[in-house]
C-alpha cells in the first residue's frame, strides 16, 4: 500500500491541484472571464437621493452579476458636467450615467422637452405623465438619447423648480415683472419668465451665487434641494413654490457598452435601474417638505400657492408651448396636450 501510494504520489498531487483549481473557477463569480469594471458619473452631491441610487444601482449590479460587473461610482461632477457626461456616453469613453436631460439642449432641443412649463403641478399628476412609459415624454427622450449612442434604462425625480427672489413676495403671475431673474439654457423656461414679463439671464450654475449676493441678477428659478444644499437662499428674500417645471432625471448606458452586454445583463441592468429610480422618488420627496422647511428657517418668505393661483401662471405657460412648436414638433405638443387634458383637475 505504502509503495504504491509513494509511486503515484505525484500523479495524486496533480489531480489534486486540478480538481481544486476547477473548484476555485466554479467559486469565481467570473468563472474564467474577466471582471468587466465600469464607470460611471454624475453631477449630483454624495449622499444626496441620486447619489444615493447610483451607490445602490453599482451595489446591485455588482451582488446580481455574480461580481462579473463592478461598477465605480464618480459623483459630484468628478469627471464632468451633464453635457460633458452625455458627450461621453455617445462616443463610448464612458459607460454609465445619471444625467439631467434638461441640461442637454445644447446637444440635442428634443432633451429639454419636458421642461415645457405647467406640464405638470403635483406629483400625482407627474406620475401619469413623466413616469408613463408609453408616454409621449419618456417616448420623445428616449428616441432623441437614441439617437446620440445613449440607451435609457429608467428615469428618475429631480424635483419641482421654484421661484426665489430678493426683490418682492411672488403671488400671481404680474409680480414676475421686472424680476432679473438667472435662468438654465432651457428654451421653455427661458420663454416663460420672459413670457410674465421678466428678464431672462442665462448664466453658469457656478456664478450663480456670487451673482445674487452682488444683485447681478435679483433671484432664479431652482427647486428646494438645490436652493438649500448650494446655499442660495442665504441671498434671498423670498421663495415661491411655482412648479412651473418638473424635472427628472435619466439613467443612461452608452450604447459602446449595450452592445456588449449579454440579454440576461441587460434585464438586469434594467430591472435595477427602475428599482433603484423608484427608490429615489421615494426618498426625494419626503426630503422636499424637510428642505422648504430648512429654507424658511433660515429666513426666507416661502409661499405656497394654491391650485387657483397656479392657473394663473399656466395661461402664460400656453403661450410658451404654441410659440415652441417649431422647435419640439406641432405633432409632439399637440400629444403632450391631450394627456394634460386628460388629468382629473
Amino acid at each position: 500500500m505504502f509503495k504504491s501510494f509513494k509511486t503515484t504520489r505525484p500523479k495524486l498531487t496533480a489531480l489534486l491541484g486540478a480538481i481544486l483549481a476547477v473548484g476555485l473557477l466554479q467559486a469565481s463569480p467570473a468563472a474564467g472571464a474577466a471582471t468587466l469594471k465600469l464607470r460611471l458619473g454624475h453631477v449630483f452631491a454624495i449622499d444626496s437621493p441620486v447619489d444615493q441610487a447610483s451607490q445602490s444601482f453599482a451595489k446591485l449590479l455588482k451582488e446580481r452579476t455574480h461580481g462579473e460587473i463592478e461598477v465605480a461610482v464618480f459623483p459630484n461632477s468628478q469627471i464632468g458636467g451633464d453635457e460633458s457626461l452625455a458627450r461621453d456616453l455617445t462616443r463610448g469613453s464612458l459607460d454609465l450615467a445619471f444625467v439631467n436631460p434638461g441640461s442637454l439642449s445644447g446637444l440635442d432641443p428634443l432633451l429639454d422637452f419636458h421642461y415645457l412649463p405647467y406640464i405638470v403641478t403635483s406629483f400625482e399628476e407627474a406620475d401619469k405623465i413623466f413616469y408613463n412609459p408609453k408616454g409621449i415624454l419618456q417616448t420623445t427622450l428616449r428616441e432623441a438619447m437614441a439617437k446620440h449612442r445613449m440607451e435609457t434604462l429608467g428615469f428618475f425625480e429631480l424635483e419641482f423648480r421654484a421661484v426665489t427672489n430678493s426683490k418682492k413676495p411672488v403671488e400671481k403671475p404680474a409680480d414676475l415683472e421686472g424680476l432679473k431673474l438667472r435662468v438654465p439654457g432651457s428654451a421653455g423656461i427661458r420663454d416663460f419668465f420672459i413670457a410674465a414679463g421678466s428678464q431672462a439671464v442665462a448664466m453658469p450654475f457656478p456664478e450663480l451665487f456670487t451673482a445674487l449676493q452682488q444683485g447681478t441678477v435679483d433671484g432664479q428659478d431652482n427647486g428646494a434641494s438645490i436652493t438649500y444644499n448650494s446655499r442660495l437662499f442665504e441671498a434671498q428674500k423670498y421663495m415661491t413654490t411655482t412648479n412651473h417645471v418638473y424635472a427628472m432625471g435619466a439613467i443612461a448606458a452608452s450604447q459602446r457598452l449595450w452592445g456588449r452586454l449579454s440579454e440576461e445583463q441587460k434585464q438586469i441592468f434594467r430591472q435595477t435601474a427602475e428599482e433603484v429610480a423608484a427608490q429615489e422618488i421615494q426618498v426625494n420627496r419626503k426630503l422636499n417638505a424637510d428642505y422648504l422647511k430648512k429654507i424658511a428657517e433660515g429666513g426666507v418668505k416661502v409661499t405656497t400657492l394654491s391650485p387657483e393661483a397656479l392657473n394663473g401662471f399656466r395661461s402664460v405657460a400656453d403661450k410658451v408651448w404654441t410659440k415652441l412648436e417649431p422647435v419640439y414638433g406641432k405633432d409632439r405638443i399637440a400629444a403632450l396636450r391631450e394627456e394634460v387634458k386628460a388629468l382629473p383637475r
